[in-house]
């Protein structure tokens, strides 16, 4: 963590939004990058991320994809607008290729999954152009991964068990034994 306060010390500005609807996660993450170094403005929902970047936009941002008033693309956008060289990453629960492809298209330069750790999003947002992340500390486990997957799905069929079943070509009691358990860690 000392090469990282160290790096952000060196920065000229230090300004960031954290954009999350989860209220427990969007604090604990904006204090433990303020621990860092970080100058951060909190933010629950799309309007406020909106308004705040009127007011002050940041070199930094991370917003969550998904949020209950919108998406986070639309202030990757605006971050973008307001400040071409501000560095965005990108955080859901819901991570796959395609929302990882849209996010990068809007602008972030990073996608990360939740649960994030501060210091993964502090070396994402620190990263140089052209340099690779070194590979997660902690990743999920493919149990894990697999969880997320059928969560989101059956979150997209507005939790309708046969459809999400059908889409996920899993027989439907199957599907109802996964969804009664606890997440895997």
């Amino acid at each position: 963590m000392v090469e990282i306060v160290d790096a952000v010390a060196a920065l000229p500005d230090k300004s960031l939004l954290v954009l999350d609807d989860d209220t427990p996660l969007r604090t604990r993450l904006g204090r433990a990058l303020e621990q860092r170094g970080f100058e951060v403005a909190l933010a629950a929902g799309v309007g406020e991320a909106l308004a705040s970047i009127k007011v002050h936009a940041p070199a930094f941002a991370v917003l969550d994809m998904r949020l209950e008033d919108g998406s986070g693309l639309k202030v990757v956008e605006a971050v973008r607008e307001a400040r071409p060289d501000a560095k965005v990453i990108m955080l859901t629960g819901y991570g796959n290729i395609a929302t990882a492809v849209a996010a990068v298209k809007a602008g972030a330069v990073d996608y990360l999954s939740k649960p994030a750790d501060a210091d993964d999003v502090a070396r994402a947002l620190l990263a140089q152009a052209g340099d690779r992340p070194p590979p997660p500390e902690n990743p999920m486990s493919a149990d894990r991964v697999r969880w997320e997957h059928i969560q989101r799905v059956y979150e997209l069929c507005g939790h309708n068990v046969s459809e999400t079943a059908r889409r996920l070509n899993m027989h439907r009691r199957t599907l109802q034994r996964i969804l009664a358990k606890r997440a895997p860690r």
